[in-house]
């Protein structure tokens, strides 16, 4: 949701859900599959240890939450959404990472690396 041309932080995002839902921080993390102090920390906008909510648990609090789509969410996380990946289009791509050579593996792997960070900071 946007708020005189801002979008919504992760933090406003989740009070809203609270509301939305009337859930507390705990249901919200029982029902996504991370810890209560996960959501503390993303509630009050601390960075913790690790960079902010991993994809997956932005994917599960719009599935178990649909009033608020992965897109939104994801916004208020300051990422842009992942593609899809099919479970074909991982085998296709496991089997050719695995052609490469060791050396060519450290190198994608780096490149690949490269990209989820700057997709974690593009929004930002």
């Amino acid at each position: 949701m946007e708020t005189e041309g801002r979008t919504e932080d992760l933090a406003q995002l989740i009070a809203r859900l609270k509301s939305e839902y009337d859930v507390n921080d705990s249901e919200i993390a029982r029902r996504i599959g991370v810890s209560a102090s996960a959501i503390s920390t993303w509630v009050n906008r601390k960075r913790g240890t690790g960079r902010g909510p991993k994809p997956d648990s932005l994917r599960a609090m719009a599935r178990e939450f649909p009033k608020f789509t992965e897109t939104e969410i994801f916004a208020a996380a300051g990422r842009k959404v992942p593609g899809p990946l099919t479970p074909d289009a991982e085998t296709r791509l496991l089997e050719l990472f695995r052609g490469l050579t060791a050396e060519q593996q450290q190198i994608k792997e780096v490149e690949m690396r490269a990209l989820n960070e700057h997709n974690r900071s593009a929004l930002s």
